[in-house]
């Protein structure tokens, strides 16, 4: 009985380095071959990112937090 736990846990151990290993190598692949700037992804969408549009709402909040 105790083998059979030994047997597994040993085999399951070996398959998480396995896991591992396989993971960072990947990681490490990807990220040589991908375009970044300082840890920035660099997109290729068309669109323009809009993060502020100019609204009566946005000029109540900026003067409230001030």
């Amino acid at each position: 009985m105790n083998e059979s736990r030994r047997g597994f846990v040993k085999k399951a151990a070996i398959a998480g380095v396995a896991v591992t290993a396989v993971g960072v190598v990947g990681a490490q692949a990807g990220a040589k071959g991908s375009k970044s700037s300082n840890g920035v992804v660099i997109g290729k969408s068309k669109k323009k990112e809009i993060n502020y549009k100019k609204t009566q709402a946005w000029e109540d909040f900026y003067k409230s937090a001030m």
